[in-house]
């Protein structure tokens, strides 16, 4: 297949280049190919001529399969994937289209994908802006008062604004609309700023923070104007505490969304931008209290040593809370399957059904936040196919065709029998597609169902 279609494809380029640039043409796509060879889908052994026409609002035709030339050989049957047209710089330019048989529709150009996640949204966005709120005052007060622990606390909140900024940014990519490159969507992309969110709390708010502290263990000084020190552990635990209750509430509601409680939702959520930000601004308020009580202690005893001790526990706890997200978000990327009552419910339905016979190598995976694929492969009940069909068409109509087919030559019957054989292999695709349609009413989050039909005495010789 490789061979054959790059001549054929470089006529193809050239021919495009003499075009004007309002001409769309009609191209074919072949997977294994890259680039500009991704234009034929060819069928080799097949003795006919493919006659390959323009699909647009232009009259020229790419022409027949003499422009192709006399090595092309390729079945009549094809599938059109896409067009081809020159834009104002004389370049390429790909319109998508989707296809069945040869009925084409243009493919719905969908910019966005709604995920009905402003939940974590909001609470995304209100920890951004009370971290760099709160590390504003942070940094001041340690610049005035060159405290360790206020060091900590101020890199905690520079870590955790850098960190909601990667969850915003996650946030927004993953609603672009699935392409050629990723069928499925980018709904994974949060997972992965979501992880490496993670990993910046880990290193920086949770490295630095540690190794700051003990490189001042021994040679501490008791920090002047605690005071300042004090007024600003005050407001930012009002600040954080805000922020705080909003990743709560965010977290209630996905949790009722999905049908889990809040512990559940936590630990097995789909979604782990709101559980990411409710533990880092729990992580916050938590650090600004052991900041606190590490000042009131230096501040009674006199003894400076509890200002970076205070500052290695504020780094411990953000290494647990970075681990936890960490090892939340690497199940997510690696594939987790859904929830088991979604999978018994969609199993209980197809094994119910009058069509199906059994059921082999069933799997789903999370594609996204609430979102999933479910692939089966069905050994189906051939005489329930073909008694659903014949009762959608009628018994009598053909069996009148085949008597007279019958009365004639060969020929004529098995031109019925092609028919007929053609129209029950149809009947079998309409029960996979009801099928699929009735397994994403039954689990809405189901975005993508692929079923294969399967042969439980294996392959024919």
């Amino acid at each position: 297949m490789r061979r054959k279609s790059q001549p054929c494809f470089n006529l193809l380029l050239s021919h495009l280049r003499r075009c004007s640039s309002d001409q769309q043409y009609s191209y074919f796509h072949s997977f294994p190919l890259v680039k500009l060879s991704q234009f034929l889908l060819l069928n080799p052994s097949s003795d006919h001529h493919t006659q390959c026409q323009s699909y647009s609002t232009g009259s020229s035709k790419l022409g027949s399969s003499s422009f192709f030339g006399p090595h092309f050989q390729s079945s009549k049957r094809f599938v059109l994937l896409g067009l081809v047209s020159l834009d104002d710089n004389n370049k390429l330019r790909r319109h998508h289209y989707s296809s069945h048989r040869n009925f084409f529709t243009r493919a719905k150009q969908v910019q966005k994908i709604d995920f009905r996640d402003e939940h974590s949204q909001r609470a995304v966005t209100t920890a951004l802006w009370c971290n760099f709120l709160v590390f504003s005052l942070k940094f001041g007060v340690w610049f005035t008062t060159s405290s360790h622990v206020m060091f900590a606390e101020a890199v905690h909140s520079i870590a955790d604004f850098a960190n909601q900024a990667l969850l915003a940014y996650g946030l927004s990519s993953s609603r672009r609309a699935p392409d050629a490159l990723h069928p499925y969507g980018y709904s994974k992309e949060r997972f992965v700023w979501s992880l490496i969110s993670a990993v910046g709390i880990f290193c920086l708010g949770s490295g630095a923070t540690i190794v700051h502290g003990f490189q001042n263990l021994w040679t501490s000084q008791p920090p002047e104007n605690i005071k300042y020190a004090a007024l600003v552990i005050g407001g930012s635990f009002i600040i954080e505490g805000a922020s705080l209750i909003v990743a709560i509430q965010a977290v209630k509601k996905g949790a009722a969304a999905e049908g889990m409680t809040v512990r559940d939702y936590v630990w097995r959520g789909h979604d782990p931008t709101s559980v990411a930000v409710m533990t880092e601004d729990g992580a916050a308020v938590t650090g600004l209290a052991i900041a606190a009580a590490s000042l009131v202690a230096v501040n009674k005893t006199g003894n400076a040593i509890y200002d970076p001790v205070g500052s290695i526990i504020v780094g411990h706890l953000l290494g647990m809370v970075a681990i936890f997200l960490i090892q939340r978000n690497r199940h997510a990327l690696i594939g987790r399957a859904m929830d088991d009552h979604d999978m018994e419910k969609v199993l209980h339905f197809l094994k119910n059904d009058p069509v199906v016979d059994a059921l082999y190598d069933c799997k789903s995976e999370v594609i996204g936040p609430g979102f999933f694929r479910f692939k089966a492969e069905i050994d189906f009940n051939g005489l329930m196919v073909v008694q659903n069909y014949l009762k959608r068409t009628g018994r009598e109509e053909w069996a009148r065709q085949f008597r007279e087919a019958a009365k004639e030559e060969n020929t004529a019957l098995l031109k019925v029998m092609a028919s007929y054989g053609e129209e029950v292999v149809t009947a079998l695709g309409s029960e996979v597609d009801r099928l699929e349609k009735e397994i994403q009413e039954l689990v809405p989050g189901i975005r993508h169902v692929d079923i294969e039909a399967h042969n439980p005495s294996g392959p024919s010789p």
